[in-house]
């Protein structure tokens, strides 16, 4: 009954990456076992996401100039729910559909939630495989699961999402994504709210405190947790640019205590507006952002980014060639891709994207001309 009470009911999900990471199938199954025993302490339904997604790359509606209802409007028809669920439940004032034994699909009699099938597994490793270096991988991991976490968010009716990341890393991600040609995008990935998905918005409530200030805070508390390796465990240093920029950030840390905060602060005063996307065909294939390069051009694979050639892409071809993916990526993720092999190894729902982008600027194409054609006949009927 308390006014400033946050009047929602959070979900948590949980995205095992034990297989990319190197992990054996009993870690993994350890892993999971302990995250599933914590996640049903808090009481908060959970999911555990566990295999890609089989759609997620559209837009959905809702986040273009829709009215929002005021917060008390929203706290006083909460407050009417609960108490009438209260009065039809004889006193329980839980949520209605919600249990702390959700399993991985929401439902209170679910079992215990098991690895994927070995040749699900064994696909995702050879998509990793085939990224030539860490840099790439790292990328690709970031950009699943992203997708993974929207996914389930929409499936599982979420408007919001809230994601962890701390002062120490928007500040490295800061610095990485401009390493990476991704400064268009930087209020985007780094700032309070992103919302370039349309139905959901993703917000980063952490973001101003520091890594070291979150680790003091579970060690007195004794929050429990489950450390899992991430990818660059055990690699160098130059080994990717995420390591590096990391290392170099940390580094200047020690001596300059005020060098995170002021690359953080940098990063507030960045504007998202030039990242809002037309329409669907305007948007990143793989990172969801408006593309900030013209349709026109492409890159050559062998090419790097100092001496690439644009050239003319004539017309939309069949996207199971590489030149084909190209015009539906913006610039980062075009170096992503050069170095992520064959198309053919990328996941189901994303090829079957790019088929339904290309035909449909197939079909803009032929509309288009066919307009054009009828423009230069009408001068000469009359």
């Amino acid at each position: 009954e308390t006014a400033k009470r946050l009047r929602f009911v959070p979900g948590l999900v949980y995205i095992d990456e034990g297989a990319v990471c190197g992990q054996s199938p009993a870690q993994r199954e350890q892993n999971l076992a302990q995250m599933e025993a914590l996640l049903q302490e808090t009481g908060f339904p959970y999911y555990l996401a566990l295999e890609l997604p089989g759609s997620v790359l559209r837009r959905g509606p809702g986040a273009a100039g829709e009215p929002c209802p005021s917060y008390k409007v929203a706290v006083e028809g909460f407050i009417q729910q609960r108490r009438q669920e209260a009065a039809d439940g004889d006193g329980d004032t839980s949520p209605a559909g919600l249990s702390t034994q959700h399993g991985p699909g929401g439902d209170p009699a679910a079992p215990r939630a098991r690895l994927p099938a070995a040749a699900l597994t064994a696909e995702l490793l050879r998509l990793f495989e085939a990224a030539e270096t860490l840099t790439a991988k790292e990328e690709l991991l970031q950009m699943l699961r992203s997708h993974l976490i929207l996914h389930t968010a929409r499936t599982r009716g979420y408007a919001k999402v809230m994601t962890g990341e701390s002062c120490t890393r928007v500040a490295v991600k800061l610095l990485t994504n401009l390493a990476l040609g991704r400064g268009a995008f930087l209020a985007v990935d780094t700032g309070f709210v992103d919302s370039r998905h349309g139905d959901v918005t993703l917000v980063r409530p952490m973001r101003e405190y520091m890594a070291k200030e979150i680790a003091f805070y579970n060690h007195f508390f004794g929050v429990p947790t489950v450390i899992t390796p991430p990818l660059s465990t055990k690699r160098r240093e130059k080994t990717s640019i995420h390591r590096l920029m990391e290392s170099f950030l940390l580094g200047l840390q020690v001596d300059f205590p005020s060098t995170i905060s002021t690359v953080y602060r940098t990063g507030e005063k960045l504007s998202a507006a030039p990242a809002e996307a037309g329409s669907e065909l305007q948007r990143c294939l793989l990172c969801l952002c408006a593309l900030d390069i013209a349709g026109g051009e492409c890159w050559g694979r062998g090419a790097g980014a100092g001496d690439a050639v644009p050239t003319h892409h004539p017309s939309p071809r069949r996207p199971e060639s590489i030149a084909a993916f190209i015009p539906l990526l913006c610039y980062s993720c075009r170096l992503t891709f050069k170095e992520m092999g064959s198309p053919a190894m990328l996941p189901p729902y994303v090829r079957a994207e790019a088929q339904h982008r290309s035909c449909r600027a197939r079909m803009k194409e032929q509309i288009q001309e066919f307009l054009l054609e009828d423009d230069e006949e009408e001068p000469g009927a009359s």
